[in-house]
């Protein structure tokens, strides 16, 4: 990975309404839109913008959007069944894997063109991913569970380009509601990154084989600075958090003292306490997260994980509640956010 020698403007992202992406698009240049809707489709670039569907809410009423934007202009483009849009610094590219009876081939085909796009163009410091996956906890046509099917084809993938395990970027692997796995990324060309892990929480690439045949390769959060050098100012983007401590899942059955939980690991992960080992001082806390993303195992759950997060989270914080499953069986719920 290389190191950033300038200073790059980071990039951002906001939350509106599926019939508002037109306003937001109009006040910046867009890296993408992905909207978190009723349905999946294949990434696309329309009108002039990278659109990602995600069938991640039950009605258009539940419906958002995220829209990421940049400082300069963009270019999009299609590369093996990906879709990407770039500025020159920042890259934002976005895939589909249609349902299939076992899923390691088929994603490893499409992170391989994903990270062979990425390192064709130079953005070979990748920072965020996100994972969509229906059915994330039912079992492939070999009996594998379809998220532990998912992991095996991403390390696979991952090893063909030598990602190391300090290296991977921090991400979301959560559930979805339809539509196989789609999933899209970040990265950047200069900008210094640093892989930040949880003191309390075991490493996820190190996790044991009772989770799968490959662990899942992701770090807890990551640092994103326009400077090798800025240990004060960058942003930190959570990767999705769950009530885990070591590798173990606690609290099962429990939603109250899993949000707890789930809380408790992001307040440490930010923390100052925390961060010291990577040389990062940021004095954050849980009131500093904003871009906040919960996800929720059981709809009758939401009116109290939305009570736990906004007695904890900043009253500014946007954000967004989605009914889907969560990468264990046992988690009932998964929180990821960024501090800018």
């Amino acid at each position: 990975m290389t190191q950033a020698q300038q200073t790059v403007k980071l990039p951002s992202s906001a939350f509106t309404g599926l019939t508002e992406v037109s306003e937001v698009a109009a006040t910046g240049n867009v890296l993408g839109v992905i909207n978190y809707t009723t349905e999946c489709t294949d990434p696309r670039v329309e009108n002039g913008l990278l659109t990602l569907d995600l069938h991640m809410a039950a009605d258009l009423g539940e419906a958002f959007a995220e829209v990421w934007t940049t400082a300069r202009p963009v270019e999009t483009g299609e590369h093996h069944g990906v879709v990407y849009a770039h500025d020159g610094e920042y890259l934002l590219v976005a895939g589909r894997i249609a349902p299939t009876g076992r899923y390691t081939e088929d994603t490893r085909a499409a992170y391989v063109a994903a990270l062979d796009l990425m390192d064709g163009l130079g953005y070979k410091n990748c920072f965020r991913m996100w994972n969509f996956l229906n059915d994330i906890n039912g079992d492939n046509a070999e009996g594998l569970e379809i998220y532990r099917d998912f992991c095996k084809g991403r390390a696979e993938a991952f090893e063909l380009f030598h990602f190391g395990d300090k290296e991977v970027p921090s991400a979301t692997g959560i559930g979805s509601l339809g539509g196989g796995i789609a999933f899209y990324f970040l990265a950047s060309r200069s900008a210094a990154l640093t892989s930040v892990e949880n003191s309390k929480q075991m490493a996820a690439y190190h996790y044991p084989r009772q989770y799968g045949p490959r662990p899942p390769k992701f770090a807890r959060a990551t640092y994103l600075a326009g400077t090798h050098t800025d240990r004060r100012s960058g942003q930190i983007y959570v990767a999705g958090t769950a009530s885990i401590r070591g590798h173990e899942t606690l609290h099962d059955g429990d939603v109250v003292a899993q949000v707890k939980l789930s809380l408790d690991n992001i307040e440490h992960l930010v923390s100052d306490e925390n961060l010291a080992d990577y040389e990062i001082v940021r004095g954050n806390s849980l009131l500093d997260v904003d871009n906040i993303k919960v996800y929720v195992r059981h709809r009758a759950d939401i009116p109290t994980v939305k009570k736990m997060c906004e007695e904890r989270f900043s009253p500014n914080a946007r954000i967004q509640y989605l009914n889907v499953d969560v990468c264990r069986a046992d988690l009932l719920v998964e929180i990821e956010g960024i501090i800018a």
